[in-house]
């Protein structure tokens, strides 16, 4: 199982980006030069929420918090491959010199000694209802009010040490300073004094210090009037249904990162997207669900991540609590190579119909599967096959064993095992599974002219598929009395029967890479990165894909069904690591990357 995908598009006409957004962080920090007194009044924030959660609008389409502390940037630099740590160190230089260096700032000496461990970059969506629109400072103040707009929450640490810093800001390159006026008297809002800059068009930016706890910076004066009114009237983020109450559950001790997606909106987004617009039953369906949510921590072997999402309050749909995988692992042998295992299939199949029907972004309609399933097997999916396959499941690709004298056209089997007991009831199956797989067998000797050969395997029945060209292609058979297994490709039945001695759950690799909670477990996952790289071609699904895998040892996952309305994640990615790292560039060697 795999948490959602979800993507925030920005319009083609947006002038500010991301990285403008950033740059413009240097530049804003004077503003609190404005108003520094108000730095005595620091509180400490709740540890177990985003940062600046109780001041991003609760309808914000996406959040990112990230770590400022220059010790963990180092480590994560300590990972991958030389290839991954320049790629690290081009963007790191880049992000570093638009919005510290080349606006005359240095971390470490104008920044570090007041804010916050964590800093939060937030996209709004349109801002919508029917209140009025603010009078206009400048003639392109409001051009992006119909469109996302960004938000930065900077925690205040140490009020002292940015009192000092912040009495003395630096010269603007381009633009200037000025407070914001409404008519003859300096500009407030909701008793907050608003400070902005004046640059090219697109380029203007709002910052505003509340309770002077946080410096708040955002592109557009509007965007900072809805932080303002969510920390004020407390419809921030933090009170965003579902939120408080599932954020926790992923709380760590210093993260790298914190990630918050908001999927209705996002998917409301999505569905006047020009590009790949969502059908009416797709958004209908997303609506069901609210957040999804997820914490980074850097470890000495490689990088953690803790996921949890969570349904709509106001849904109708509930999750079943059925966390019955675990075992499998325990039947496959030590050199397996990948491993994916789930609690029940049928329930599986549901959520995915219920989730994937008519959504383009789904990777294959749940009608396409039925209807090749038909054609090919003239089986039922949902009656014939899917009925009995209420209990764990496990899929799995396991190298075969070179035999001397005896070619084989496959360098790897691809094993399916599903226990035929209901995982809820406790009631047997395996009845209903055996007419099914009798049919299974008389369409591949009928239709495709295979011959159906039973055999044995360390003294245990099985059925062997051989082809009109005499290659083994497939065998199935029983284990444990109640678990049906398939193999297609290499013969490695005999890896399975008798249960191997040595297991995949025994190995160091699988030990140290699949995380033990949450516990118990409705699925995990498995993927020895190196040794598959190493011996198999796999197809290109994103960009840097090689040059990723490269630095990549490991990857594990294991998910739970928290309770009946979130889902739990964990994962685990161990990584290569670089020898003898380097300092990042010194920003007078970088070249100010622009």
């Amino acid at each position: 199982m795999a948490p959602p995908l979800v993507s925030v598009q920005m319009k083609k006409n947006k002038k500010s980006s991301l990285v403008l957004t950033l740059s413009a962080a240097g530049l804003l920090i004077s503003a609190g030069s404005v108003a520094y007194w108000l730095l005595a009044q620091r509180q400490t924030s709740s540890s177990d929420l985003l940062v600046g959660a109780n001041i991003i609008p609760g309808d914000a389409l996406f959040a990112v918090s990230l770590t400022t502390d220059p010790q963990q940037w180092q480590k994560l630099r300590q990972f991958g491959t030389k290839e991954t740590q320049t790629e690290l160190d081009k963007n790191l230089v880049e992000l570093r010199d638009r919005f510290l260096t080349n606006n005359g700032y240095d971390f470490q000496k104008d920044i570090a000694p007041w804010v916050g461990d964590d800093v939060t970059i937030a996209i709004l969506a349109p801002a919508t209802g029917n209140k009025p629109a603010p009078k206009p400072v400048t003639t392109n103040e409001n051009a992006a009010s119909d469109q996302q707009s960004m938000v930065m929450v900077l925690p205040v640490k140490n009020p002292e040490i940015a009192k000092s810093i912040l009495a003395q800001p630096k010269i603007l390159k381009q633009g200037k300073w000025s407070d914001v006026y409404d008519g003859l008297r300096l500009r407030t809002y909701q008793g907050i004094a608003i400070k902005q800059s004046q640059g090219q068009a697109g380029q203007n930016f709002s910052a505003a210090l509340l309770d002077g706890r946080f410096l708040v910076i955002t592109d557009s004066p509007k965007a900072t009037e809805r932080a303002i009114d969510a920390y004020k009237n407390k419809t921030s983020l933090a009170t965003t249904g579902g939120f408080a109450e599932n954020f926790p559950k992923i709380a760590n001790y210093q993260p790298f990162a914190q990630f918050y997606v908001n999927v209705p909106t996002a998917a409301k987004i999505a569905a006047v997207s020009p590009n790949r617009p969502l059908p009416a039953q797709v958004l209908a369906q997303l609506q069901n669900n609210q957040g999804l949510a997820g914490t980074i921590t850097l470890e000495s072997e490689g990088i953690r991540l803790k996921g949890v999402s969570w349904l709509n309050p106001n849904s109708q749909r509930v999750l079943a609590v059925e966390n019955k995988a675990g075992n499998m692992q325990s039947r496959i042998p030590a050199e397996t190579l990948m491993m994916l295992t789930g609690s029940n299939l049928q329930r599986l199949w549901k959520d995915y119909v219920l989730t994937s029907q008519g959504n383009p972004l789904s990777p294959i309609a749940p009608e396409q599967i039925r209807g090749s399933i038909k054609s090919l097997t003239d089986l039922d999916l949902e009656k014939d096959l899917l009925s009995w396959m209420k209990g764990e499941f496990s899929l799995s690709v396991i190298p075969a064993t070179p035999k001397e004298g005896s070619p084989n056209d496959f360098r790897a089997g691809l094993l399916f095992m599903v226990q035929t007991t209901d995982a809820y009831s406790g009631q047997s199956l395996r009845k209903s599974a055996e007419a099914s797989i009798s049919q299974l067998d008389e369409v591949m000797k009928n239709q495709y002219q295979f011959q159906v050969q039973p055999g044995k395997v360390a003294g245990q029945p099985v059925v062997n598929w051989v082809s009109p060209y005499g290659t083994l292609t497939a065998t199935h058979g029983w284990l444990d009395g109640d678990v049906a297994f398939l193999i297609v490709g290499a013969p490695i039945a005999d890896k399975i029967v008798p249960k191997p001695n040595y297991t995949l759950a025994g190995t160091l690799p699988f030990q140290q890479t699949v995380p033990t909670e949450p516990n118990p477990t409705n699925g995990q996952f498995f993927l020895d990165v190196e040794r598959t790289v190493k011996n198999f071609p796999l197809p290109t699904l994103i960009p840097n894909q090689q040059t990723l895998l490269d630095a990549t040892r490991t990857i594990g996952m294991t998910s739970a069904v928290s309770d009946n309305r979130s889902n739990r994640y964990d994962i685990f990615i161990e990584l290569k690591k670089v020898t003898n790292a380097t300092a990042l560039p010194s920003p007078e060697k970088s070249n100010s990357v622009r």
